[in-house]
């Protein structure tokens, strides 16, 4: 499932979104910037939307970015940093410490 993910990004903190068909809230991944990193805060997928895919997509949405605008990442929510363990390619876009 591709999704349109849309961008908001405010000076400290930002969401990326996915409007799901069938779903009534969107779902979301939210950073808040922090020495210079963006840290991932939560991402968040309606129940009835989950195990399809739509998180993930958020947070490569996030990595390319990164990849794109040159900024780090700090995978504090559970889910991201299961991600970023698993996609060993991803260790240019994580932030140290």
């Amino acid at each position: 499932m591709g999704l349109a993910i849309t961008r908001t990004d405010q000076a400290d903190e930002g969401v990326y979104r996915a409007d799901l068909p069938g779903a009534d809230q969107p779902a979301v991944l939210t950073w808040r910037l922090r020495g210079g990193a963006r840290v991932i805060e939560h991402t968040f997928v309606p129940p009835a939307m989950r195990g399809q895919g739509v998180a993930q997509q958020l947070v490569e949405a996030i990595v390319a970015d990164a990849r794109a605008e040159g900024f780090r990442i700090v995978p504090q929510c559970s889910y991201a940093e299961v991600l970023f363990r698993r996609n060993a390619d991803w260790v240019d876009v994580r932030a140290q410490g």
